[in-house]
């Protein structure tokens, strides 16, 4: 599933910059997720890095956008078509 921001973001950007996707951008009052973009770092790390950083925990799984590993998978090969994605691509599955 992608991730969401919760109302406790403070826009510290530390989730900004950890997104290899460039999913989290900023919204009217706190940073956004887009769902279309968000792969919960499958492919790129074997942990939500925005969730990880997050100094306020805000980083949190939308429960409205479930999304399996391989679909996760085939996100991040679409919007990285450069990228080798093969073998044992990190994940937190």
């Amino acid at each position: 599933m992608a991730l969401k921001i919760t109302a406790e973001c403070t826009c510290c950007d530390a989730c900004l910059l950890e997104c290899p996707n460039e999913a989290i951008r900023a919204g009217e009052k706190i940073y956004v997720i887009d769902p279309g973009l968000c792969t919960e770092c499958v492919g790129f790390s074997r942990t939500m890095k925005c969730a990880e950083v997050c100094p306020v925990q805000c980083c949190v799984p939308d429960g409205n956008v479930v999304e399996s590993r391989e679909a996760l998978l085939e996100k991040a090969r679409r919007l990285h078509p450069d990228q080798d994605f093969s073998g044992d691509v990190p994940s937190h599955f």
